[in-house]
């Protein structure tokens, strides 16, 4: 079961990450983009009654209209198990229905492909981010026309390092 994070999952999440990443940044970077508002769908994976898996879309605070997805967390003992596929496939689907243009992420081009997303799409857009791992997904077929191409994340991203 996929459903909106709310405030009392909000410790588990943050164990749960640091648990998936084996560090505490990207659970630092969850808790700095809630504060401040930045934050837009907080999703959480259950699996009998245990949060097992999130994913974060935060507003980029350009161009707007536009999202970036980061991070993604499962449990380590429930990895490989779709959850990761799910919550991406989830969060799109929320994103997509309302309304927004397009996401932005930071990840590995191996696994976030399958989900739509693309080096090539992000190729025009200015970044401050290794182009390497740099990708676009549009949600409207035209999203990326008439799009600024600077691309700047909320500054929870700047203060992760």
């Amino acid at each position: 079961m996929i459903r909106e994070a709310g405030a009392r999952d909000h410790p588990t999440i943050h164990r749960l990450t640091e648990a998936a990443f084996g560090w505490d940044a990207e659970a630092h970077l969850i808790a700095a983009l809630r504060a401040s508002d930045d934050s837009v769908f907080d999703l959480v994976a259950e699996m009998d009654g245990d949060i097992v898996g999130h994913v974060l879309l935060s507003a980029l605070a350009a161009p707007p209209g536009v999202l970036a997805l980061a991070p993604v967390s499962v449990a380590p003992d429930h990895q490989r198990q779709g959850i990761g596929s799910g919550l991406i496939h989830h969060a799109i689907g929320r994103a997509t229905a309302a309304g927004w243009s397009a996401i932005f992420l930071l990840g590995d081009p191996a696994y976030y492909t399958r989900f739509g997303f693309s080096l090539d799409a992000a190729e025009s857009f200015e970044t401050d981010y290794p182009r390497e791992f740099f990708m676009a997904l549009a949600l409207k077929s035209d999203a990326f026309k008439s799009m600024p191409k600077k691309v700047e994340y909320p500054a929870a991203f700047r203060e992760l390092g």
